[in-house]
């Protein structure tokens, strides 16, 4: 008999977290000391679950429609996880064909199933390169 792991499967992790629906939902993803970090496309960076839920609320509430497209998740190794989201929406309030179309590069840093940290990138080179350097520590 196998015995099954006890670590957690971050790519699947993060693809549920991805999947979550609603700021409820995706809130459960993270610590209560977690940082999710904006600060590479300009929103500035949000300490603490209060601090992300009232972020996550605004940036969605000025959406009629999101809807989030994974085009890589890939686990980096010590926690680290590198992925790619392509995200559109439609802004409130205007015509029912306006898109917004957008791809980031996410970097998480999960820690006992929990991400500690979310850094989000506008280049995916950028995110990929990031996430590489805290993934070794020799690095």
């Amino acid at each position: 008999m196998s015995e099954e792991s006890k670590t957690p499967d971050l790519v699947e992790l993060t693809q549920e977290l991805s999947d979550a629906r609603g700021v409820d939902a995706t809130m459960q993803f993270y610590s209560t000391d977690a940082v999710y970090d904006m600060s590479q496309v300009g929103f500035g960076t949000f300490e603490g679950r209060p601090a992300i839920r009232r972020f996550l609320e605004d940036w969605l509430g000025s959406y009629e429609e999101t809807e989030d497209e994974v085009q890589e998740i890939t686990d980096l190794g010590n926690g680290i996880v590198f992925a790619v989201v392509r995200e559109t929406g439609r802004p409130s309030g205007s015509a029912s064909h306006s898109r917004v179309h957008a791809i980031y590069g996410f970097v998480f840093v999960w820690s006992d199933g929990k991400v500690s940290r979310a850094t989000v990138f506008t280049d995916p080179h950028e995110a990929r390169a990031y996430a590489e350097g805290l993934a070794d520590p020799t690095g």
